[in-house]
């Protein structure tokens, strides 16, 4: 059974003390792993695709011919989908572009910043049980829009050999440039130090597991990375009037994901609240995934009882959540309230799997609370700034003698000299 809380008798702190999430160290395992791969290139990833896999592989790379068998196996119904997905994503995230900008002040000086997409990304995208092409398309469409010439998505095999054919569809519309059968630890390490078939990226991108995480930990320097992603978390926040029905669902929709999920619902009802916590053990003894779920509402779940909307938000932002829902008849009214979340659901009628699938914003987006200060993937993450200055003669004439004073007042004799010598014949 979910916990409930209320806040009229419960300070906010005893409330959301948030439970730390169980780690496994296992660092030692993923430095020897990175130090193979690093030593022996191919061949390490052809056997730790056997070792981790139970894959026996003869190539690497996935061949124009593999992606030809899987776009046969899918039906076009979901191809289309995926189009759709693909436009809606693209449409939203072909605003956050920057094009950079130019200052020309008086006397010849000339200010701005250059933005340049980067040259090579790595895209992560997890095997085993279950395929996510949704986060194939989220990865790969912002990269693509930003100008990154070149996109290798990385993936485990399954025991054939082979890559799930809804990956490779969605690898196919989004635009990957080249897909690679290495998963875990060591697809990591070949895309930071690259192989010969793997070619060295500038960034890597994507979730995985504990030894994944760990890998893009240890090689971050050599190169960059998105985010580290915990568990998957949802905060409904919703008023008396909604149903309890597709409330329990939508706090069920992350639940199934993991036992570490949290998913939580903030009210100012006590009656939905109870209508909630009978109807979240009506679905959950309904779902394929009820094991995780029923772990993930046991240990982690919460439904919260506020004094009024605006308490329901205050704690929403305390939590800040990876997806909000703002389960209400007028979210526009509490939306500027909102200042912690990674994605906000707008409305009865909007339901987190928007997101996740279909609607356009990103669904890779900041975990544990990390929305305090981090934002979704986006076309951003795949460019760098450079700044740019011009100074005329004249215009360094005028405030030669400031900069010089200013590096004599910071002990650096040598920075006021590169400005003074060159009035000095």
């Amino acid at each position: 059974m979910i916990k409930l809380y209320d806040l009229n008798t419960m300070s906010l702190e005893e409330v959301l003390d948030r439970t730390e999430e169980e780690t496994v160290d296992v660092s030692d395992i993923v430095a020897q792993i990175i130090q193979t791969v690093r030593k022996d290139g191919d061949q390490a990833l052809l056997e730790y695709a056997k070792k981790f896999d139970k894959a026996e592989l003869s190539n690497l790379v996935v061949t124009q011919e593999e992606i030809d068998e899987a776009l046969a196996e899918i039906d076009d119904y979901f191809i289309e989908t995926l189009k759709q997905a693909r436009d809606n994503i693209q449409l939203y995230h072909e605003k956050q572009l920057r094009t950079g900008y130019r200052i020309e002040k008086e006397d010849g000086i000339v200010l701005g910043q250059k933005v340049t997409p980067l040259a090579r990304v790595g895209v992560y995208v997890p095997g085993g049980t279950a395929s996510y092409p949704s986060s194939v398309l989220m990865n790969v469409i912002p990269a693509k829009i930003a100008g990154v010439g070149e996109i290798v998505m990385v993936t485990p095999p399954d025991k054939r050999g082979k890559v799930a054919a809804p990956i490779l569809a969605a690898a196919t519309v989004a635009g990957v440039t080249k897909i690679v059968k290495t998963g875990g630890a060591q697809a990591v390490a070949a895309l930071a130090y690259g192989t010969e078939s793997v070619p060295k990226v500038d960034k890597i991108v994507g979730p995985g597991n504990a030894f994944v995480a760990t890998a893009k930990r240890m090689v971050f320097g050599q190169v960059d990375i998105d985010m580290i992603a915990g568990p998957s978390e949802i905060l409904v926040l919703a008023d008396g009037t909604c149903n309890p029905r597709y409330v329990a669902a939508d706090l069920l929709s992350q639940a199934e994901h993991d036992k570490m999920a949290q998913a939580v619902l903030v009210t100012d009802s006590a009656e939905l609240a109870a209508q909630v916590a009978e109807e979240l053990e009506v679905q959950l003894s309904q779902l394929p995934r009820e094991e995780i779920a029923r772990t993930s509402i046991e240990n982690r779940g919460k439904i919260i009882i506020a004094g009024s909307l605006e308490q329901a938000v205050e704690a929403a932002n305390a939590i800040a959540p990876e997806h909000l829902e703002l389960c209400v008849d007028d979210p526009f009214t509490l939306l500027p309230l909102v200042k912690n979340a990674g994605s906000i659901f707008l409305g009865k009628h909007t339901p987190e799997a928007m997101g996740d699938y279909f609607a356009g914003t990103n669904h890779i987006l900041p975990t544990g609370g990390t929305a305090r200060f981090s934002s979704p993937l986006g076309v951003d993450d795949f460019v760098k700034k450079s700044s740019y200055l011009y100074y005329t003669p004249e215009a360094l004439a005028k405030v030669k003698d400031r900069v010089a004073d200013f590096a004599e007042r910071e002990g650096l004799h040598a920075h006021g000299k590169s400005v003074t010598i060159r009035f000095e014949d």
